[in-house]
């Protein structure tokens, strides 16, 4: 038998988390429960999680600060949990590395799918897939797997979230095709994300931090419309 995928349940709100902590029991998936920042660094380290489930206000070290120190180490899938809907609170915690963002309250079921998905996307729940079903593009020194989320950069992988190499396929996989912002929310977020158009201006500055201009292809922006991924 398969081990449990393990989610750390960052929540100050012993209710919520109890609550969150019975729906992924249910879904057959180990649990553990951490009610501040502190605890909750220090429960990584020792529980070492599949994903974790986030609070942003937290007592003491708060959630955004808790992303950043564990974003700073390692890829863990994180995602926030929130009763902030604000842009700006959205955008904040994507910037740090967040891979979705969950307002509250929330349904269990849209809560449970998006832990599964996000773990699907991370490589971490795997499924049977055939050599024909392999979704993967090549360029002169880049190869991105969206099937097995890796990308291989000058011969070594990069490591970046679900969503940077979600992006980084969607335009490599339609060279020379512009993409407004619009778009690319649509087609990697969804409609939920519609007008936050500074979430893919965050996500393509990441991908070029990572991802530098090559003599036969490169990431470009086309002012006032969107980005594209140019092959020259």
């Amino acid at each position: 038998m398969a081990n449990k995928q393990k989610i750390l349940i960052v929540d100050d709100d012993a209710n919520i988390a109890e609550i969150i902590s019975l729906y992924l029991t249910k879904e057959c998936f180990d649990t553990m429960v951490a009610q501040d920042g502190e605890a909750a660094l220090k429960a990584y380290e020792t529980y070492s999680p599949n994903l974790i489930l986030l609070d942003l206000m937290l007592p003491g070290i708060d959630g955004y600060q808790v992303c950043r120190e564990i974003r700073s180490r390692s890829m863990t899938p994180i995602i926030m949990l929130s009763a902030k809907g604000e842009v700006f609170d959205k955008v904040l915690g994507l910037e740090l590395g967040a891979d979705d963002y969950i307002e509250k309250p929330f349904d269990s079921k849209e809560l449970v799918a998006r832990v599964k998905a996000v773990l699907r996307r991370s490589g971490t729940l795997k499924s049977d897939v055939k050599e024909a079903d392999v979704k993967s593009v090549e360029y002169p020194d880049l190869t991105i797997n969206l099937t097995n989320y890796s990308v291989i950069y000058y011969g070594r992988s990069i490591e970046m979230p679900p969503k940077e190499l979600e992006l980084l396929y969607f335009l490599a996989s339609s060279p020379n095709q512009v993409f407004t912002r619009e778009q690319l929310l649509d087609h990697i977020w969804g409609y939920e994300y519609i007008g936050d158009t500074r979430t893919v201006d965050v996500h393509i500055k990441r991908l070029r931090e990572k991802i530098k201009d090559h003599e036969m292809w490169r990431l470009s922006t086309v002012w006032g419309i969107g980005y594209k991924f140019e092959v020259r």
